[in-house]
């Protein structure tokens, strides 16, 4: 029972930290392109901003596909894929691989603002994941 324990401890307690690590670690190449202190109340206002989609015409934000509750999942607008939470205390697995979180980043900036998110933006918005 006691390894058992211990070793459930180690799945729950270990992608949380690598979670946590990756995120510092993205900060830390913000700031180096430009970026100053990170607001999670930026990042929360920008999530929900409306953008015209220039495709579609329709009006979206962030939370039309992720969900405006960060700990719970959403679904895809078109596709109707489920979406995993975006709250790195729910969802550890979000966070741990840089390039997925930087692939995301610009599809997704691209397709609901018509832009690449700025440095300054993308920390913004992993400091609000990390606060839910």
């Amino acid at each position: 029972m006691k390894t058992f324990t211990v070793a459930l401890l180690c799945m729950v307690v270990l992608p949380a930290q690598a979670s946590e690590a990756v995120i510092t670690q993205m900060h830390d190449s913000y700031r180096t392109e430009g970026a100053s202190e990170f607001s999670a109340a930026r990042g929360k206002s920008m999530w929900t901003q409306n953008f015209i989609q220039k495709k579609s015409g329709r009006q979206v934000n962030c939370a039309t596909c992720h969900s405006a509750d960060l700990t719970q999942a959403g679904s895809h607008i078109r596709t109707g894929k489920i979406i995993e939470p975006m709250a790195s205390s729910v969802n550890t697995e979000r966070f741990n691989d840089p390039a997925k979180i930087e692939k995301w980043f610009l599809r997704n900036c691209k397709w609901t603002t018509g832009r690449e998110c700025s440095a300054q933006e993308k920390g913004d918005f992993l400091a609000y994941f990390q606060s839910e």
